[in-house]
């Protein structure tokens, strides 16, 4: 009965995992699709980058309403509705022949469905199903993004070139449908659905009664976070991360290493390595976050981030070196590390909030992303070179690392208490949720 009992979260987080690796592929393909899109239909780069726009900000934006989503009306739904809108999009985006279908299909649809399973969801079932290892569990998920978005990457460059665009789209259409059925069947809402409890916790967790108007709850819960110090260094911080990750790496990496004669499929697969250090790097984060001061980490994290941006100008060349293969290797591991301190920093300040909180603050990361991924290619039609590009997202970083020492805990004496120490079976460094929050 205890083995059950500890193996029902995992089995839980799992279900989680395989949402988030199929809504993750979602996210990497557009970039694939650029260029025979444009040899097929003939549409301007700026016309495909719109419903790629469509796409990134509705995924930032649907986050903290599908958290709130989730308190209403339970993880499980919502997973498995999200999963069916990304596979009626892909499906339908094979169909196409107007550049609006895109727009709706890949710019509506997947954006919503892709939105709908990304951090937020994450965040939501670290919360409900884990007390102990919620780093770590942070770590694991994110990772699971990270696989879908870069390790699928040259699989399905391969799709396109092998078979063209609508194979690669169909295929994760296919993908989405047929993961739907796994998540219903193995997705539990809440602990208390099944009799057990959290991992780790030592007293039963009641259910909480659902809120209806869930997208009230969302605005409610951003008017009143919005009120508060943390809740817009936090914002600032992950916007950073937006736009010196999705913004420059995600968007300008392949076309800047062209410019130094490198081969496209060269740099996709850069990219990918990028992706496989990802989990690595996350889920040590994760670890990490449950033992060490979580503003340390991310002044660190951006720091470091933003010194591997300034060397990249130096570095690429029409070869790949060992120092690019560095950089390559410390970005991946630094990239999407942010994620586990971050949600314990939302967690801390803002209790059962956390994963709406969370949610707005994606939001910033995806704004972020959005306008860097457009001002980066302005400046390269303005300056002839990404140079300026990587030292200013360098610069970001700077920032980022600054905002992030001065966020300050909820509870100064438990924090104090708990700082400069490892923790004991696992338990986290972060100071426990206030019992009421907003402090």
């Amino acid at each position: 009965m205890t083995s059950h009992r500890h193996r029902t979260p995992w089995i839980v987080a799992t279900a989680a995992a395989l949402a988030i690796v199929t809504s993750g592929a979602f996210t990497t393909l557009a970039g694939l699709l650029v260029g025979p899109l444009h040899e097929e239909f003939g549409w301007s780069r700026g016309t495909i980058g719109l419903g790629t726009f469509v796409n990134m900000a509705l995924y930032g934006a649907t986050a903290p309403f599908a958290a709130a989503l989730m308190d209403r009306f339970g993880m499980r739904r919502v997973a498995a509705g999200a999963l069916a809108l990304v596979a009626t999009g892909a499906g339908l985006a094979t169909t196409m022949t107007l550049s609006a279908q895109f727009v709706l299909y890949w710019g509506v649809f997947v954006g919503l469905g892709t939105g709908a399973t990304a951090t937020a969801f994450a965040a939501t079932v670290t919360e409900r199903w884990f007390v102990a290892r919620r780093g770590l569990v942070t770590g694991l998920l994110t990772a699971a993004s990270v696989v879908g978005q870069f390790v699928f990457l040259p699989v399905l460059s391969e799709v396109i070139d092998a078979h063209g665009w609508r194979a690669a789209a169909l295929a994760l259409a296919v993908a989405a449908a047929a993961t739907l059925p796994l998540v219903w069947l193995l997705m539990r809402d809440h602990p208390a659905d099944v009799r057990q409890l959290p991992y780790g916790a030592t007293e039963f967790v009641p259910k909480p009664r659902p809120v209806p108007g869930a997208v009230r709850r969302a605005f409610r819960v951003l008017a009143r976070s919005a009120r508060t110090a943390p809740f817009w260094l936090l914002t600032g911080t992950f916007a950073v991360c937006g736009a010196s990750t999705n913004g420059v790496m995600w968007t300008h990496f392949a076309p800047a290493a062209h410019d130094h004669g490198m081969s496209v499929t060269v740099a996709a697969s850069l990219l990918s390595l990028i992706g496989i250090f990802n989990v690595a790097g996350t889920v040590a984060s994760g670890l990490l976050t449950d033992r060490v001061d979580a503003r340390r980490l991310l002044a660190t994290y951006y720091a470091l981030r933003g010194l591997t941006l300034v060397a990249l100008p130096l570095l690429l060349t029409a070869t790949v070196g060992p120092p690019l293969v560095t950089f390559v290797i410390v970005f991946g591991l630094l990239d999407v590390a942010t994620v586990p301190p971050t949600l314990a920093l939302c967690r801390a300040h803002y209790g059962p909030d956390a994963p709406v909180v969370f949610g707005w603050v994606g939001a910033a990361h995806q704004l972020g992303a959005g306008l860097v991924a457009f001002l980066g290619g302005t400046a390269r039609d303005a300056f002839g070179s990404y140079d300026f590009v990587w030292v200013a997202a360098g610069a970001l970083c700077a920032t980022g690392a600054l905002m992030a020492l001065t966020i300050r805990w909820p509870d100064r004496a438990a924090a104090a208490e708990a700082g400069g120490r490892g923790s004991e079976a696992g338990e986290p460094v972060t100071p426990p949720a206030p019992a009421t929050p907003y402090r």
